[in-house]
């Protein structure tokens, strides 16, 4: 059914439209503010989706990562070879990558150096993924580089970078390992370091977040006693959980800051549809007379109300949209992810208030019109 089809089948709705019409002015004022109200409410929801999208993303793979290093109570200074055992005979459906850790300096060929961590590893590809290149799951002779360091000595894919007088050829460009994006990272095969006895730690990558704290908890009732802290087992699942609890409070928050712009908007409304009410009192005294009834006067005024929360609501969604793709495009680099329902919810909220705030802004104007006696209102 068309919007003319709609207005003529119902006379009360043809004469609201009509009613808003008579003070283009004024209807576009109190629009205006359901407009603001609604990029308020849905931009702030938007915004704090971005930013947590952009916190998620800066943590990368630590929330489903579990770290096992030497405990408190250790006889050695590392893990041992056996306890790598151990922990794969526990671990059975996750990679688990021992590494070896050391640091040296490189330079290019201007002499520009650069301090980077060492890491030997033999499943390179189960903790890095290459941005150029390949992470391969079995290192063997080649090294893999952070981007940043390789941008900074001009080092690019198969070029020679010597550590401990040995060459090794880079294989793939990589980001640092650390969820936060910081250190400069330079991946060699494990036997890089055959000189450090012992492991400086293992990393097992769960496939989540839920799956990293069911092992790390195997892991400690397996090697630690209460009194005893043979290995230290660290998991951050929780920091997302943390993270995602954090934004949510945000999120709640920002909605309420962007509701007092509805808020406002509706006492807009409120004022709109009095003035109205009163400029018509004669006219509506007149329906009333010839016997329109107070229902169809309750609905007229209702429908204004209505037809300005819908009108607000659509340009103040499609105005969020805009801005939430920029937000998206500023922090994340990804605008389509503002089409998520994570972000496009904020956009049903914002409009479903302008509705309801200006339908409850509407009922007492209605109320009144319709409830006023024909010869009061006749009589002006």
């Amino acid at each position: 059914m068309s919007r003319s089809d709609l207005l003529w089948r119902f006379p009360s709705l043809r004469m609201a439209w009509r009613n808003l019409g008579r003070n283009r002015i004024r209807t576009a004022l109190a629009t205006l503010g359901i407009v603001i109200g609604v990029v308020a409410i849905a931009s702030l929801g938007i915004a704090g989706v971005a930013l947590q999208e952009q916190a998620t993303s800066d943590l990368g793979s630590l929330g489903s990562d579990v770290t096992v290093r030497s405990g408190a109570d250790s006889e050695t200074d590392g893990v041992t070879d056996d306890q790598v055992d151990a922990i794969r005979g526990i671990v059975t459906d996750a990679p688990v990558v021992p590494q070896k850790t050391n640091s040296t300096t490189l330079s290019s060929r201007d002499g520009e150096e650069a301090f980077v961590n060492v890491v030997g590893v033999t499943n390179a590809a189960a903790l890095y993924t290459a941005s150029a290149g390949e992470s391969p799951e079995r290192l063997r002779s080649g090294a893999l580089l952070t981007n940043e360091t390789a941008r900074r000595l001009g080092i690019e894919l198969g070029d020679p970078v010597t550590y401990d007088g040995r060459l090794y050829r880079v294989q793939g460009l990589i980001e640092s390992s650390s969820g936060f994006g910081g250190g400069s990272e330079l991946v060699v095969p494990l036997s890089a370091l055959d000189e450090e006895e012992h492991y400086d730690e293992v990393t097992v990558v769960a496939a989540n977040g839920d799956r990293a704290q069911a092992i790390a908890s195997t892991l400690e009732t397996r090697f630690n006693t209460e009194d005893d802290e043979e290995v230290s087992v660290t998991n951050f699942a929780n920091i997302q959980e943390n993270i995602d609890s954090f934004f949510n409070t945000l999120n709640l928050a920002l909605l309420g800051i962007g509701a007092i712009s509805l808020v406002v908007a509706s006492v807009a409304i409120l004022n709109v549809m009095l003035m109205s009410t009163i400029e018509r009192r004669g006219e509506i005294g007149v329906l009333r007379a010839v016997g329109i009834r107070r229902g169809e006067v309750l609905r007229m005024i209702l429908a204004e109300a209505t037809f300005l929360g819908l009108i607000g609501g659509v340009v103040g969604a499609a105005a969020s949209l805009g801005t939430g793709l920029v937000i998206f495009e500023m922090l994340t680099g990804d605008p389509t992810l503002v089409f998520a329902w994570e972000s496009l919810r904020y956009l049903g909220y914002g409009f479903g208030f302008a509705v309801v705030a200006s339908v409850l802004s509407g009922l007492y104007p209605a109320w009144k019109a319709a409830n006023e006696l024909p010869v009061e209102a006749l009589r002006g």
